[in-house]
């Protein structure tokens, strides 16, 4: 069992910069592919942005070369630094983590991009 705590969100203003972290419990967090997803009010959960147990990086389009997603096995952390936010990254962002065929969600951390 995994558990995943996430924390770093907040309020922003439009071209601002976040940083969210996800801590993982356990000792098998380095063979996981992690990520972060979103949900905006009245819509689906996406796909932001996951990172493979070997460091490779996926990124969907509408944040590509403004977010950027790490991972830091040492302290079994996921992180997502958001940048040039805009009023449409408005959701409640859950970190994810796959173990095998076992998925692992946060509890979600909000973001709000407003002036």
């Amino acid at each position: 069992q995994v558990q995943l705590v996430e924390s770093g969100g907040g309020l922003v203003q439009p071209g601002g910069s976040l940083r969210l972290s996800c801590a993982a419990s356990g000792s098998t967090f380095r063979r996981y592919a992690v990520g972060w997803y979103r949900q905006a009010p009245g819509k689906q959960r996406e796909l932001v942005a996951h990172i493979t147990s070997g460091g490779s990086e996926n990124y969907a389009d509408f944040v590509k070369g403004r977010f950027t997603i790490s991972r830091d096995n040492t302290k079994n952390t996921v992180y997502l630094q958001m940048n040039s936010l805009k009023p449409e990254d408005t959701a409640v962002y859950y970190c994810w983590a796959r173990g095998g065929i076992l998925n692992y969600w946060g509890q979600g951390t909000q973001v709000t991009v407003s002036s």
